[in-house]
């Protein structure tokens, strides 16, 4: 059974943008800055990843949050293509169904410690994604 979850914790990267539609619908967008694992360099990578929903209440949650507020949002990956036949654009986002602030302890990026020693239920673990065995062939 394929499955298309997406949940990402991370800071929002600035103003929320809201857009009428022409059906009357309102579309609302953000970024959402997740960090990466630290590079061997020592730098902290992050992605900065669009975000839309089309509910309301979800638009509200996260109107009501300022700009580097810490929140979890929960959707589906998608692809959209804009444009015409000719210029086809396509855009990869989160449609988000549901946010929430996300109210953990979690350091700044420049509180993190650059020391390995520390044990796997350290605060640096929550940070760090989990890695994916395999991925499944599609079928």
């Amino acid at each position: 059974m394929d499955r298309n979850e997406v949940l990402l914790v991370g800071r929002l990267s600035g103003a929320v943008e809201e857009h009428s539609m022409p059906s009357g619908d309102t579309v609302t967008k953000w970024r959402i800055i997740v960090r990466r694992r630290r590079h061997r360099r020592g730098a902290a990578l992050t992605d900065s990843i669009p975000c839309v929903t089309f509910d309301p209440e979800t638009a509200a949650i996260v109107r009501s949050l300022k700009p580097r507020d810490y929140l979890e949002v929960a959707g589906s990956f998608r692809c959209r293509v804009f444009g015409p036949s000719t210029a086809k654009i396509w855009r990869y986002e989160v449609e988000v169904s549901s946010a929430q602030p996300y109210e953990a302890d979690l350091p700044e990026p420049d509180a993190i410690p650059d020391d390995p020693t520390l044990s796997p239920s350290g605060s640096l673990a929550t940070l760090i994604p989990r890695q994916v065995a395999y991925l499944a062939p599609a079928s």
